[in-house]
């Protein structure tokens, strides 16, 4: 199992904050928690569910 978590790339996160990217790193402890409590929805489906 470590042989596997060695090769493994850590993966930097950005979000579109008013206007340009950041990193989700570099947001307070509060803003990350908030970012990964969010639910995402597909606007598609959305969108033809009002048919």
């Amino acid at each position: 199992m470590e042989a596997i978590t060695a090769k493994r790339t850590p993966c930097e996160i950005y979000s579109r904050v008013v206007g340009y990217l950041r990193p989700v790193k570099q947001w307070n402890e509060g803003k990350q928690s908030e970012f990964y409590d969010r639910q995402t929805f597909d606007k598609q489906l959305a969108d033809s569910c009002g048919e």
